[in-house]
């Protein structure tokens, strides 16, 4: 299982050798009372004494988080049990929404999203907690939020959860854009991939480990 420490530079190099992000994107994996996030640094180039510890209950920022970490932090307290979140740049999710294409489940793997991926529509950087917050509100019980001109955020159990979201939203948008026309799952076979979550998303992420670690 290795450290929070290395759990979490795994996850970053996934993210990166995936092409998930550019410049900006950042992870974070809940310790008790606190997260431990990645910093304003590329992903692909994070080392241990770079990463920051931030009190869920704080009100400032310490020094070195990304600006963004209000994400983090409005999500771990509406969703007690989230253990990571997972915050990128991937490319084809930014497509089909700017040409307002919705994303919902066309396949299986995409019903592991839930029956649609909200949009929060503000493109605008999410640098307090009150615009935090409203980024919840939009997420509301979903497992990914699109942010409108600014990327996604997925979260899960765990930091392999949060980033298989991330991979499977990006295949998702793929697929919208691919499709002629939307036809998603019958909403009894969604339920049915979305029960086998804690299944499958573990998977996913270990190819992924396998596939894109070490090319970040």
């Amino acid at each position: 299982m290795g450290s929070i420490e290395e759990r979490l530079l795994e996850a970053a190099a996934v993210v990166a050798g995936a092409g998930l992000v550019d410049a900006f994107g950042h992870i974070s994996i809940r310790d008790g009372d606190e997260l431990l996030i990645t910093a304003p640094v590329p992903l692909a180039f994070q080392t241990p004494e770079q990463l920051v510890r931030i009190r869920i209950d704080c009100s400032e920022l310490p020094l070195g988080a990304p600006k963004e970490a209000w994400i983090h932090l409005a999500i771990a307290r509406a969703h007690p049990a989230t253990g990571a979140v997972c915050r990128a740049q991937p490319r084809a999710v930014a497509k089909a929404v700017a040409a307002r294409r919705a994303l919902r489940p066309l396949d299986g793997q995409g019903a592991l999203l839930g029956p649609h991926v909200p949009v929060h529509a503000d493109s605008r950087l999410i640098r307090d907690r009150v615009s935090a917050d409203a980024v919840v509100d939009a997420l509301h019980d979903a497992p990914a939020v699109v942010l409108y001109g600014n990327g996604a955020v997925t979260h899960g159990a765990d930091a392999a959860a949060a980033v298989a979201r991330m991979w499977l939203l990006e295949r998702s948008a793929e697929l919208t854009l691919a499709a002629p026309e939307e036809t998603e799952l019958p909403a009894d076979q969604q339920a049915w991939w979305r029960e086998r979550d804690s299944e499958l998303l573990p998977r996913i992420y270990e190819h992924l480990v396998r596939t894109h670690a070490a090319s970040g």
